[in-house]
Order: structure tokens, then C-alpha cells, then sequence
């Protein structure tokens, strides 16, 4: 196979691959350090590049191949990170000015669970400065860009880790998401990427946006890919306060049982209402897929997700200000404008209105639950529209357009995954919300898979 060719595979193909010893893992991560190498310096999507490292970790899994060794499930997988996950001795930003040159000591149980199951590591891959935004129009590193429209943002933050993969300079990534920082870059780069239940997978060594949303989610072209990586990392962390200790399914298990008899709920109201013609068409459209598939859908309505919103808003807020708070005061024209701004209004947050806002989230996920009583999965669009041109892309405002449908899904803690589900007017990817109750990524897993082998957007690629 040509370099290009290998970058095209998926993990289930290229693990056959290895472990038959028709690839070795050293030329599979030189095809991609190539294409790194190639294309980084257009659309800015690494921060820091572990060649070496890669290089040197990808000659110890061919040697265990070539010996006969037990291999990990992801072994000789090239995957990058988001830059807010700890890789000692490597550089970690968090996107930001206070880190820019801070090297990790520690090791983010994200980063441990994929090098014991094999994995390779790439890089650390560009975000929004402090994870708190959704551009990655980063005052401090420049802005990263969309392969589809370089002169168009690739959302965020983990806006590094979905351009990677439409540029296929990963094979698979690690964002975060918080409010929408998985599923925006997803959307708008046209890959797949999960947010798990809250407590799923560990966020122990990763630089914080909010202690009560905060969630590690798994991005890839295929959903069975994602299915890879979360079977790797997902798992109690004693050692993690938000982590759960409940048990995590197989996800492969029922990966391909398809969704007929399935009951789906298509959201509507607000959430069709707001996007575009274009988007919510091709989101319908995409519904009626499912139909076809044999789920059972309806449109539905979630009365009081504008108000989810702005409670959602203010309990992440108040939470990165606590975080921030030193950094603020003593420091404060070292964020960036839209960093600073948002921060200012999360310490402005009092303590009745936090504690208000904490009491509508626990309505709220009530609610929520007896949606999920009715139906088995709930589809919505991602984001509204195309993804915006970076000069008109301002830190604040364009964050909440891009976030105003991923907000309600959070603030209930639900497993939700951003699949790509069509094209806008202007060729840049639409992304379609599919979400499930607590602990339930089995079973959104299973909706993307049967989704992704009835269509080809998915692999859609640009002309790079």
C-alpha cells in the first residue's frame, strides 16, 4: 500500500494488518509523521509532534509482533491527543499563554490506558485556549483550520482533534468535551466523536474546564473505531473523584444488531427551528435513514432546552472561574479577550444562583429520563449551520451558536456522539446528535454503526 492508502484504513483493518504481519507498525506511523509533516504547517492542527517518540514506540510493537508477544488491543494504532491530557516529559499547553512552554510530569490515566493497549502516540493536538471556547482561534498558538475551507475554523476546543482525522494526520484522536467540545469539531469536520456518560472514562491528569461536565471523548472516522477507543479507556479510576464505578459494557457485543424496532425521538422545536434549511433537511433526511433501517421515529419536543442552556452556561462558567481564580487575579491580560470575558462572567456567578442552577439541572435530567422512558434513542441536529469563516469568528458569540444544541445533552449527563450526516450549501459537513440515557454508549455505538453501513458520509473526503 502508498502512504496515502494506509492513512485511509480504519482500526479494525489495520490491526488485522499488524497482528498478520502484513504492516508493520514503523511504516504506518512514518505515514502518517509524512503526512503531518505535509500538512501542519497549512492547517496548524499540531502543537507539539512526538516523532521521535512515535517512532521509537512504533520499533517495540513490531518487535512484539515479530516475537510472538501478547499485543494490546490497540496495538501499533497511531493516535493523537488533545493538548490538555498529561504525557510526561512532552509538552502540554492547554492552548494557553501561563503553559506555553510547561513540559507534564504526570500521566493522564487517558494517556496510560492507550499505551498499555498498544497505542502509539502522535502528538498533542491544538485546542481552545483552556479548553473554553468553541474556535480554536487561539490568540496564542494562531488559529488551527478546517481541511474541508482552511479559511474556515474546525470548531471546538478539541478543534485540533477532528481536523487530524479529516486530514488523516491521525488515525484516531482524544478531545474533551464539556459543553459541546467533542461533537462541535466533529460536526463540523465530518468524523465521529462520542461524550460519554459523566464518570465513564477517567479525567484524571487533564487540565480541568468544569469538575461537574468535564468528560474524555473518543473521535474517529467510524464509529466502530470510536468503539476501539472508549473499550480502552472507559473504567472506574479509584484514584478520580468524578469517576463512577459502574461496570463498562462490551462494546463490540452487539455493535452490528442494527436498529430495527428501536424507538427514536427527532427533537424538534427549538432544535428545528434555529438551523438552517439546509441543515435541518439534511438532519430529517437522516432520520428517515433510520426508518429505513427499521427504527421506529417520531419528532418530539424537550419544552424548556432554551432554558437548559443558559443554567447549563453558568454552572460551567462558575466552575472554570474557581479553577481560573489566581490566574484571573494576578494575571488576567494573559488570557485571550473571549477567555478573559467568559471567565469574568463565571466569578460574577453568586452562590444562590449556582445553587439554583444546580437544582434546574436535577429537574432537568428528570425530565430527561422520562423522554428515555419512551424512547430509546433521541436524534437532534449538532450544529446550526456551516462552520464559520475565522475572521467572523468571534470567541464568545460563535461558541454559543456553535454549543446552543449540545448545552441541553450535557447539563442532563447523557452519552451523546456527533456522526456526519450530509453537506451544507457551502460543502462543509453536517454533524447529527445521537444520544442515549446514563451508561447507554452501547447502545448509541450500535445507532451510529447501523447509521455509517447504510451511508458513506463518513469517508467523505476533501481535496488536500
Amino acid at each position: 500500500m502508498t502512504p496515502s492508502e494506509l492513512v485511509q484504513l480504519g482500526i479494525t483493518d489495520t490491526l488485522r494488518l499488524i497482528r498478520t504481519r502484513r504492516l508493520s507498525p514503523v511504516e504506518i506511523v512514518r505515514a502518517y509523521l509524512e503526512r503531518i509533516a505535509k500538512l501542519n504547517p497549512t492547517l496548524n492542527v499540531y502543537l507539539t509532534v512526538m516523532a521521535e517518540e512515535a517512532l521509537a514506540a512504533a520499533t517495540a510493537a513490531e518487535r512484539a509482533v515479530m516475537s510472538g508477544a501478547p499485543l494490546g488491543a490497540l496495538h501499533g494504532i497511531p493516535v493523537a491527543l488533545k493538548d490538555n491530557c498529561e504525557v510526561p516529559g512532552v509538552r502540554m499547553t492547554a492552548g494557553s499563554k501561563f503553559l506555553h512552554d510547561h513540559i507534564a510530569t504526570g500521566e493522564s490515566e487517558v494517556a496510560s490506558r492507550l499505551r498499555r493497549a498498544g497505542a502509539i502516540l502522535l502528538g498533542k493536538l491544538h485546542m481552545h485556549e483552556w479548553a473554553i471556547g468553541a474556535t480554536t482561534r487561539n490568540p496564542h498558538f494562531g488559529p488551527c483550520r478546517n481541511p474541508w475551507d482552511p479559511t474556515r475554523i474546525p470548531g471546538g476546543s478539541s478543534g485540533g482533534s477532528g481536523a487530524a482525522l479529516m486530514a488523516d494526520m491521525a488515525l484516531a484522536t482524544i478531545g474533551t468535551d464539556t459543553g459541546g467540545s467533542v461533537r462541535v469539531p466533529a460536526a463540523l469536520n465530518g468524523v465521529s466523536g462520542i461524550r460519554p456518560t459523566v464518570g465513564r472514562v477517567s479525567i484524571r491528569g487533564v487540565v480541568p474546564v468544569s469538575w461537574t461536565f468535564d468528560t474524555v471523548g473518543p473521535m474517529a472516522r467510524r464509529a466502530e473505531d470510536v468503539a476501539h477507543l472508549l473499550q480502552v479507556v472507559a473504567g472506574y479510576d479509584p484514584q478520580e473523584p468524578t469517576s463512577a464505578h459502574v461496570p463498562v459494557a462490551n462494546y463490540f457485543a452487539e455493535l452490528a444488531a442494527g436498529v430495527k424496532g428501536l424507538r427514536m425521538g427527532l427533537v424538534a422545536g427549538y432544535f428545528l427551528q434555529e438551523p438552517t434549511p439546509t441543515v435541518i433537511s439534511v438532519v430529517r433526511q437522516a432520520a428517515k435513514v433510520y426508518e429505513t433501517l427499521g427504527a421506529h421515529v417520531e419528532e418530539i419536543e424537550l419544552p424548556g432546552a432554551e432554558a437548559a442552556i443558559e443554567r447549563m452556561s453558568e454552572l460551567i462558567l462558575a466552575d472554570a472561574a474557581a479553577y481560573h481564580q489566581q490566574r484571573l487575579a494576578e494575571r488576567p491580560d494573559d488570557f485571550g479577550q473571549d477567555v478573559r470575558t467568559r471567565l469574568t462572567r463565571g466569578a460574577a456567578i453568586t452562590g444562590p444562583q449556582y445553587a439554583l442552577a444546580r437544582q434546574a439541572q436535577r429537574v432537568w435530567q428528570r425530565q430527561i429520563e422520562e423522554v428515555f422512558a419512551r424512547y430509546d434513542l433521541v436524534l437532534a441536529p449538532m450544529c446550526g449551520g456551516a462552520a464559520p469563516l475565522i475572521a467572523e469568528s468571534d470567541g464568545v458569540e460563535t461558541t454559543r451558536a456553535l454549543t446552543r444544541f449540545s448545552y441541553p445533552f450535557n447539563l442532563a449527563q447523557i452519552p451523546v456522539m456527533s456522526i456526519p450526516c450530509g453537506f451544507t450549501e457551502e460543502r462543509m459537513p453536517i454533524g447529527l446528535q445521537v444520544a442515549a440515557r446514563q451508561w447507554h454508549e452501547a447502545l448509541v455505538l450500535r445507532a451510529a454503526w447501523a447509521y455509517q453501513h447504510g451511508t458513506d458520509w463518513h469517508l467523505r473526503r476533501p481535496a488536500l
